[in-house]
């Protein structure tokens, strides 16, 4: 397809998608003459998730380009491949690691992930933005007096257990590993979203079971 059809296809202007082929966050199409190029799908599925980093995700676009780097790099095998495009992603600020509450959060999580048994998660412990991600709200739980233990949350990790295995059950669909890490890290912007909306509607509806409309 030519640039005019890849910007209605994308729906990203061939203004901005030029500004992408300079920021090299986006690959050079096939030259067909001095002037002119082709792009295909790749190309399109690309736009579609650099528009999700930038637009919804409000991700610098050094950070995009550190996440596409991720994504294409050949080099890397699978599972390093997707959790250094996802680890890449932005997250919010973590705990102050010397505090009391977070060093108890540690702790916390470090017991959990012996319950579970996953030990993956466990060796790489403080290296993962999703282990400190998860140790940073369960401080401030901590720091406000809202006790937490691992018999509340080891049903809550299970059932993530099950999303996860979905998650790759449909990664495992793709063609290859760049589409997987792309998808992937589409996912993590668009959907984790609609997963806490889903579960907030679920307590709606849960609620009016138990205690009526």
């Amino acid at each position: 397809m030519r640039l005019s059809e890849l910007s209605e296809h994308s729906g990203v202007s061939t203004a901005t998608i030029k500004y992408y082929l300079r920021e090299q966050l986006l690959s050079q199409g096939r030259r067909i003459t001095a002037t002119r190029s082709e792009y295909d799908a790749s190309h399109l599925r690309r736009l579609r998730l650099i528009r999700a980093l930038i637009q919804v995700g409000k991700v610098p676009v050094a950070t995009v380009r550190e996440v596409l780097a991720a994504v294409d790099d050949e080099s890397l095998g699978r599972t390093t491949r997707l959790g250094a495009a996802l680890w890449a992603l932005p997250r919010a600020e973590e705990a102050d690691p010397q505090a009391p509450a977070t060093r108890e959060a540690q702790a916390l999580v470090e017991d959990l992930l012996t319950e579970l048994g996953w030990d993956f998660a466990r060796a790489n412990g403080a290296l993962s933005p999703a282990y400190r991600s998860l140790v940073t709200p369960l401080t401030r739980l901590l720091e406000l007096g809202h006790p937490v233990t691992v018999t509340e949350l080891t049903p809550y990790a299970r059932q993530m257990a099950s999303v996860a295995g979905h998650d790759f059950d449909v990664l495992e669909t793709l063609p290859d590993d760049a589409e997987r890490a792309e998808t992937a890290v589409a996912a993590a912007i668009l959907r984790e979203p609609v997963l806490l909306a889903l579960r907030r509607v679920a307590q709606e509806e849960e609620s009016a079971r138990r205690y009526g409309p």
